[in-house]
């Protein structure tokens, strides 16, 4: 019997509002049938809206630090990043069947907060994934994460979903 693979979405910021929640929960009771879903939110730091360069940096580390201690050894760290690499849902469903069969116990899909990521957690990432080269709020990114998902499970199993 196939392994189902153990996958944690990371999202630095909290997902406040009620119909992202509602999106979420939707694709994540769908994607039970498929693999085990974890996720865990609200890690940001608190920080002043007209902070420098240098407070900035600080904020990252300690966001990064805190990512970087959920971290299992011989676990995936995939990234979704502005300055990723591009994919269409075909591509992605192709690195899902990958991580599916690599062998590690979980695969962390992390999502930054609104300044992105600490150098520490790019530099630990197996993959940087974009997408898209507009910025969305980190909640909807959350919300088409688990679409994606979903609809790279579909893909895999060549099940039908609408496009």
């Amino acid at each position: 019997m196939e392994q189902i693979m153990k996958y944690r979405i990371i999202s630095v910021g909290k997902i406040r509002e009620p119909f992202y929640q509602a999106g979420i929960k939707e694709y994540t009771k769908r994607l039970n049938s498929y693999t085990s879903i974890e996720l865990l939110e609200g890690l940001e730091e608190k920080i002043n809206p007209r902070a420098g360069d240098k407070e900035i940096e600080k904020i990252l580390y300690k966001e990064g630090e805190k990512i970087l201690g959920l971290l299992g050894k011989d676990e995936l760290l995939i990234i979704f990043d502005i300055t990723g690499k591009s994919l269409d849902s075909h591509q992605l469903a192709q690195y899902i069947n990958e991580w599916n069969h690599s062998g590690n116990p979980r695969v962390n899909l992390v999502i930054g907060g609104s300044h992105g990521l600490s150098e520490e957690v790019r530099q630990r990432a197996h993959q940087s994934i974009s997408f898209s080269s507009m910025t969305f709020p980190h909640q909807m990114a959350v919300l088409m994460l688990v679409e994606q998902l979903y609809r790279g499970y579909k893909i895999i199993r060549g099940e039908k979903y609408h496009k």
